[in-house]
């Protein structure tokens, strides 16, 4: 199978018309595996796909990671690859991340310009932070004893290929929160005789403004944002039971401890002042993503020897999934810059991003340049 940029632009226009939910990623993962198997691969199919290519006689083991889901949003494009999925959308440019993967496993197939042995993961369901713990609880480790792990990402805005990544820090923790309030409702005209929740609410909300702006040290680069209100009230009824929910990133394990804290006691506080029940849930999705020190002196190093541009960024203020191997694996997750022109300049997760097709080579000729840096070859 030949994979130059024509071929790749078509495989990666092809996975973005066809787009998959995590955990649903079956036409995708049937596409994959049979991209792999055509390069000569050994294939193992679980919750991902894993990939194995040995060259020589090397024993070290490199792990290099791509996600395949796509996100529940309704595109706006009109080019001719839109999705063809209503409501599902390669939004975040996993389409792209695979296609540059799957570029690098066929490069680094015919070049053979290494010693050792290359795990290409395909991880699913990245999106909601469960993919990667999936494929750890399917034995990915113990099956494949990766020494070493990479993963890529697009951000746009950022000229196309440049790179951004750092060692410590380089993506936030993400925690889930929700908040019931249970009163009692009644009419409208008579707030009185009841202990309508509504009011408890937005009180609740300007409240837990204040845990960033008086409880946290300054430049924590915590943040917290409630991003529903539900209430069961109505035109004329004032609502018994409120909920609110919402999403806290932090850069540090026990900032994230505090929050929690500190939601769970002026919820309760203001509970109690206002003799309303409360009931508070707090559950961290995503870790703090580490890169470690090694990994991405690999990464800036295979920078400069290609050429590339690069910089030493300061941390991201999104998660990653990928926080969960590289919690476990000496790892660095490094950033592709995706253009800051047109649709390429748009957020992830907009109804009008879309991934640049010419980062497909520079990341594919990257993946199989750290790889070999990795894996230098040697005499065999």
């Amino acid at each position: 199978m030949d994979l130059n940029q024509e071929n790749l632009v078509e495989i990666r226009r092809d996975f973005h018309r066809f787009p998959e939910l995590g955990f649903q990623e079956k036409v995708t993962k049937d596409k994959i595996t049979s991209y792999l198997k055509g390069l000569g691969l050994d294939v193992y199919c679980g919750a991902g796909i894993v990939g194995v290519l040995s060259i020589g006689n090397g024993d070290k083991v490199i792990g290099l990671r791509a996600d395949m889901d796509a996100l529940p949003i309704h595109e706006t494009n009109n080019h001719n690859y839109i999705s063809k999925n209503a409501g599902v959308m390669h939004a975040c440019g996993h389409d792209g991340h695979m296609t540059m993967l799957l570029g690098a496993a066929h490069k680094l197939a015919t070049s053979a310009n290494f010693n050792g042995t290359i795990v290409f993961i395909f991880q699913p369901n990245e999106e909601n932070g469960l993919g990667a713990k999936a494929m750890l609880d399917d034995g990915l480790l113990e099956n494949f004893p990766i020494q070493e792990i990479y993963g890529i990402h697009n951000l746009p805005g950022v000229a196309t290929g440049e790179l951004l990544t750092r060692s410590g820090l380089i993506c936030s923790s993400e925690s889930l929160f929700e908040i019931i309030i249970k009163g009692m409702g009644g009419h409208s005209s008579m707030p009185q005789l009841g202990r309508e929740t509504i009011s408890i609410g937005a009180e609740l909300i300007q409240a837990i403004q204040t845990i960033i702006s008086r409880k946290m040290a300054s430049g924590s680069g915590a943040v917290i944002s409630v991003t529903e209100f539900i209430t069961d009230g109505t035109r004329n009824v004032l609502p018994g039971e409120t909920i609110l929910k919402g999403d806290v990133r932090t850069r540090h394990p026990d900032d994230r401890q505090k929050i929690e804290t500190y939601l769970n006691q002026i919820s309760r506080g203001l509970a109690s002042a206002h003799d309303v029940d409360v009931e508070v849930t707090f559950e961290t999705e995503f870790i703090e993503t580490i890169n470690h020190i090694n990994p991405t002196e690999t990464v800036f190093k295979t920078a400069r020897d290609q050429g590339y541009g690069f910089t030493n960024c300061e941390p991201m203020s999104f998660s990653e999934d990928f926080a969960h191997f590289s919690n476990i694996v000496p790892g660095c997750f490094f950033l592709l810059g995706n253009g800051t022109e047109g649709l390429h300049s748009k957020p992830l997760h907009s109804s009008n991003y879309d991934f640049n097709d010419a980062l497909l080579p520079i990341g594919t000729n990257f993946w199989a340049s750290l790889a070999e840096n990795c894996l230098s070859a040697k005499e065999y």
